[in-house]
């Protein structure tokens, strides 16, 4: 991976990074003229992170960008470290608390994907893990709807999910699918010990190798008259009863 800054912009991807890795920041662009409360605010978490502020109008911060779309802020940043595989994040986890992870079995949608990784951040999950061959991967639609999450989540595109989940087990981790089908709920499982929680596609859900790695499989239960959540919105239901639970 590169080691030559990168730019952010726009007040989300700025500020993720002013509040998850200040350290990282070489200096901070913004325009003077705008003086609403979201600037203002945004500048005092900046100066309490001690970041290096410099005044700049709409034509250099577009330039910086590449976009117009920069609201006014960009920032030149240092890459952060990456983990480069799934062992050495559980790892470095472990010790400290239980793992939570998202396991997405083919989603394609980029838009559900980026949406996945912003609920997994909201939610403090641990990594996402998806099959490379049944999958989207990071692209620029993903980052826009993830809301900076791509800088925070790692995900990892695995050759064999199977073999992944299977290696997580190995490692004590309970693997928890979701299907419209099972007799439990999700609110009837404990999911305070290391659990990675497994959701497929919408339509087809997870493919039956997958089905039958898990550990147990779980429900969400449906009161109206849909059948199924769009898969963000499950992963937000089945990311924070875990939180909940965690306390």
């Amino acid at each position: 991976m590169s080691s030559s800054p990168k730019v952010l912009f726009g007040f989300h991807a700025v500020g993720v990074r002013l509040k998850t890795a200040p350290q990282s920041i070489i200096e901070i662009y913004y325009e003077p003229t705008r003086r609403d409360a979201r600037m203002r605010q945004f500048l005092e978490r900046a100066n309490e992170a001690g970041a290096r502020l410099i005044e700049a109008d709409g034509l250099r911060l577009a330039k910086l960008a590449g976009s117009h779309g920069h609201q006014g802020v960009a920032a030149r940043v240092s890459p952060l470290a990456v983990v480069h595989s799934l062992d050495e994040l559980l790892e470095k986890i472990e010790p400290i608390e239980a793992p939570l992870i998202l396991v997405l079995d083919g989603v394609t949608d980029p838009h559900n994907l980026g949406a996945c990784l912003r609920v997994a951040d909201g939610a403090g999950a641990h990594a996402v893990i998806a099959p490379k061959d049944h999958a989207v991967g990071i692209n620029a639609t993903v980052a826009k709807v993830a809301s900076g999450a791509v800088e925070t989540v790692p995900y990892f595109m695995v050759t064999n999910l199977a073999r992944t989940l299977n290696e997580l087990k190995e490692r004590n981790i309970w693997i928890l699918g979701t299907s419209d089908d099972a007799p439990k709920t999700l609110y009837q499982v404990d999911l305070k010990g290391p659990t990675a929680l497994v959701l497929g596609a919408e339509g087809d859900g997870m493919r039956q190798l997958t089905r039958k790695t898990c550990d147990e499989l779980i429900s969400i239960p449906m009161k109206g008259a849909v059948e199924s959540l769009n898969v963000s919105v499950a992963s937000g239901v089945c990311l924070y009863e875990a939180r909940r639970q965690r306390g």
